[in-house]
């Protein structure tokens, strides 16, 4: 098995940025897996809509679980909900980018960090179907305020992340 990012707690680059989310306001958390993030944000008193293909809601206490395979050409899950913030880390189906862009509602925050090209050096996933080319999430992101991007090698893993509101900026955020 090849590397993957700590899957156990967060991830520094969600937790630095989940205090752009306006409070009170919905989080989706994306290809949720365990729900690291779900609980993050559930611990910041936020409600949270964990969707995955396999969840187990017992684990995920006070969050609506949706259990939803995201590939196989199901629609989009949430219908036309909107939210407050969006997460989604170690995934990409890139034909989901239109709903989870449609998904952010206005002023929501867009936090987004999975693997890119290069990462083969580390490990799976080696396929490019799984690896974003170089810019491509700004790319995605294009009508977004861009709070902080970055595309490179952690150690561990080569990755892309984004941190994006839907609105005009500026925002400030601690390092």
């Amino acid at each position: 098995m090849g590397n993957t990012l700590p899957m156990s707690s967060p991830s520094p680059w969600v937790r630095r940025f989940a205090p752009l989310v306006p409070a009170g306001g919905a989080v989706l958390d994306l290809a949720a897996g365990g729900g690291r993030h779900t609980r993050l944000f559930l611990e910041r008193d936020h409600s949270v809509t964990a969707v995955d293909r396999s969840l187990d809601p017992q684990a995920l206490t006070g969050a609506e679980c949706v259990v939803a395979d995201l590939e196989d050409g199901s629609p989009w899950p949430l219908g036309g909900r909107r939210f407050a913030g969006i997460v989604v880390t170690n995934y990409l189906w890139r034909p989901l980018f239109p709903d989870i862009l449609a998904a952010l509602a206005p002023g929501g925050v867009l936090i987004y960090e999975t693997f890119a090209h290069g990462n083969a050096v580390h490990g799976s996933p080696r396929n490019p179907d799984f690896l974003l080319k170089r810019g491509e999430l700004l790319d995605h992101c294009r009508d977004l305020a861009v709070v902080a991007y970055e595309d490179g090698d952690i150690g561990q893993a080569v990755v892309q992340r984004i941190c994006a509101v839907n609105g005009p900026g500026p925002y400030q955020v601690n390092p």
